[in-house]
């Protein structure tokens, strides 16, 4: 399976290194202001870990060359319903996530299942933090508002208090607590490295082969399962 790499920093050569391990060959490795013709020929699919200024622009590009697209980068979210759009328009497949460490998603549905079994537990409240290296741009992380999506969702609806550290070069690390007079639960996710996101990303880039419309990552991780 060919595979071009969009946003060829860390998290890029990361995914190269691992490529092997999952049948994966890196034909391509693009950065901002690729053209069209860098594409040729056209790869099996793209992995895109950019910027969240570039990340949009990239996808509609993708998606109009019907390239699949397993995309990393955050703090777009917000576009995400404009992004569809562009990917049913042209039949081809996007996977997206806040996070691609299958940890943390094994995590988000603890914090939802805990986030339901204490929401009619009004002496219990809620807190959400998270901390990453200093470059990460985007605060709070796209994971820690997922989370914090999933909790409501499950049917927490009173007040959940997030807050972000940014600072050196630590990979993320993501915490879920709950807090009543009479005791404290704690959930915490701590990424060592880069290595589990990028594996994920190379999981996914496998999955979407030959399928069409927008998935999370947890479509691929599963399925329609609850």
């Amino acid at each position: 399976m060919k595979v071009a790499i969009v946003g060829y920093g860390k998290m890029g050569r990361m995914i190269e290194s691992l490529a092997p391990h999952y049948g994966v060959a890196v034909s391509h490795r693009l950065d901002i202001g690729w053209t069209e013709a860098e594409l040729a020929p056209r790869p099996d699919a793209a992995i895109e870990f950019s910027t969240p200024e570039a990340a949009v622009e990239n996808l509609e590009r993708l998606a109009a060359l019907q390239i699949p697209v397993v995309c990393g980068t955050t703090g777009w979210f917000a576009r995400l319903d404009h992004v569809r759009a562009a990917f049913e328009k042209h039949q081809t497949a996007l996977v997206y996530s806040a996070n691609y460490s299958i940890g943390v998603n094994v995590f988000q549905r603890l914090a939802a299942e805990a986030a339901a079994l204490l929401k009619d537990e009004t002496m219990y409240e809620a807190w959400a933090w998270e901390i990453h290296h200093s470059a990460k741009k985007d605060a709070p992380s796209g994971t820690l508002l997922q989370l914090t999506a999933a909790m409501r969702a499950a049917g927490y609806a009173r007040h959940i208090d997030g807050s972000s550290s940014r600072a050196g070069a630590h990979p993320g690390t993501h915490e879920i607590g709950f807090d009543s007079a009479a005791d404290t639960i704690t959930l915490r996710h701590t990424a060592r490295s880069r290595e589990g996101f990028a594996r994920g990303a190379l999981k996914a880039a496998t999955w979407i082969k030959g399928k069409q419309g927008v998935h999370a990552f947890a479509d691929v991780l599963f399925g329609n399962a609850k």
